[in-house]
Parts: structure tokens; sequence; C-alpha cells
């Protein structure tokens, strides 16, 4: 599949990128088996080949950009586990674990933490409380939202906090339909991010905007695509192909949107943050 790629209105120099490392997993074992989000509907099929072919040209496309790109096997009966970016949240060689609310996806923890202490990182920390990883935990490069509501318990932020040492900033959802954070918020660089607001309360709203310089409204057909599950560099933004109003929205501004199809994918509420695990740095945006 070809990327898609919209002229900016800026020169690219105003928009930067910087290469990340991030940690994918093959949906070897993707099905929707079970319903734990709105987008999950067990009766409507799945295809498999479909959903390898969509990933890999995800996972080819952060090749292409540059960033390094590492795989964790896939697990036997954890069709969810394709979904890395719940699988940890890593910052300057610090690792918090996850633990689910659903106990579906139980077993991800561990199959995502052995993967780390497998690799040598000294500093890996079991999760307390409920808390679904990068699902619900966006690096500014000053500060982690955190989103709680539905997954990840409020109560469990004071251990990123403690963990990475940065401040963290609460957001609450409110609509069902984005139950994790990064279907409703994406971090473009440390200034500017891209949301929809009917998904958080006024506080929320109000912290975000007290957070960033410039904050992009997406719209209804942009969320209903879930055109906000995207994956930043900085300049890059690989986001849902479908979600075209959000590409011009960020072309306009001097990013470089690129799309990507991963409808099969979204049959169980996914996109390519939920795909993409990013290993943060301090320095990194």
């Amino acid at each position: 599949m070809a990327t898609t790629r919209l002229p900016s209105a800026f020169s690219q120099a105003e928009r930067l990128a910087t290469r990340r490392s991030y940690l994918m997993c093959p949906p070897t074992y993707f099905a929707v088996t079970y319903s734990i989000n709105p987008w999950m509907l067990p009766d409507r099929p799945t295809d498999p080949d479909r959903a390898m072919s969509q990933w890999t040209r995800l996972h080819d496309i952060h090749l292409e950009l540059g960033h390094t790109v590492q795989t964790i096997d896939p697990v036997p009966g954890l069709p969810d586990m394709v979904f890395a970016a719940n699988g940890a949240t890593v910052m300057d060689g610090k690792v918090l674990g996850v633990k689910f609310r659903f106990a579906e996806r139980e077993a991800e923890a561990g199959a995502y933490l052995g993967w780390f202490l497998a690799r040598g990182y000294e500093d890996v920390r079991p999760a307390r409380l409920i808390n679904e990883g990068e699902g619900d935990m966006l690096f500014t490069g000053r500060a982690l939202i955190a989103g709680y509501g539905f997954r990840t318990d409020l109560a469990a932020h004071a251990q990123l906090a403690e963990t990475f040492g940065v401040p963290v900033i609460s957001v609450r959802l409110v609509d069902p339909r984005f139950y994790h954070l990064d279907t409703a918020l994406c971090v473009l660089n440390p200034d500017t991010a891209a949301y929809y607001p009917a998904a958080f309360d006024d506080a929320s709203r109000a912290a975000l905007a007290a957070h960033f310089t410039d904050l992009i409204e997406a719209s209804d057909s942009d969320a209903d695509v879930l055109g906000l599950n995207a994956v930043s560099d900085g300049r890059h933004v690989v986001l849902p192909a479908q979600a075209a109003e959000l590409a011009a929205k960020l072309a306009a501004r001097g990013f470089e949107p690129i799309g990507v199809d991963l409808s099969e994918l979204r049959k169980a509420g996914g996109g390519p943050k939920c795909c993409t695990l990013e290993f943060h740095t301090s320095a990194s945006r």
C-alpha cells in the first residue's frame, strides 16, 4: 500500500523530526473474540492476513522514517497483544509495567515485562494499580499527560511521577468510545497536540489548553476513524488514512501527515499509536 503524503503550507524546516525507538508486536493471533470496548464486535469477521499486511505497512513506515523498531514475539491466546503501546511506559531506560483492567488481557503484562527483563533493563517496575501503559500515558517532553476514567486508575498516576520524576497532568476521559488517552489525544511536539475535545471533561480541556501552545481540534469524522491514534516524530505524523480532515489541518501547520490503513485493527479499537510503544528519553521531542 502506498504511503499517503500531503503537502505542507510551511517550510519543512519549521518542524524537526527526531529519531525514535519503538517496540511493536505482529498481529499473528489478532482476532476479536471478546468485547471490552465499544469498537469490538465479536460477531463481525476479521481478516488475519489483512491485519498482518496493514501492520507490516505501519512497521515499514517507521523504518522508512529512520526510526528503530524492535519486535516482541506474540503469544497464542492474546489477540490484543498487537497493541504494544499498552505493554509498558518507558523513559530513560526505566520501565513501568502494566496491570490491565480486564482479565482477557492480564497475561500481556507479564509477556511485556519479561521482554524488558530478558534484554537487560535494570529498572523494571511492576504496576501497583491498574495502569494500561502508553495507552493512557503520553509524554510531551516536559510532562506526562495521564488519562483515567475507563481503564487506568487515577491513583496509578502517582507511580508514574515516582518512577520517571517528571510532572504528571491527569486528564479524565468521559466518552467510552475513547477509552484510552491515545484515542483522543496525539502529542505532536512539546508545544502542539491534536485532540477531540468532547472526549474530555471541562477541567481536562483546561489543563490541556494550559500545557500546549497550540491545540488542533479533530472533527467528529476524524474521531470516528480513530484519527488521533497517531504517532509523531515532531515532523512526520503517521495517522489513519481515513482521517482526511485532520491530515489537512496538520499539513497546514507544517507537519507532514502520512496516512496508513489500519482499518482491520480498528475493529478492536486500535490504530497506529496503539501498535507502537515508544522508548522515550527526556530529550526525545
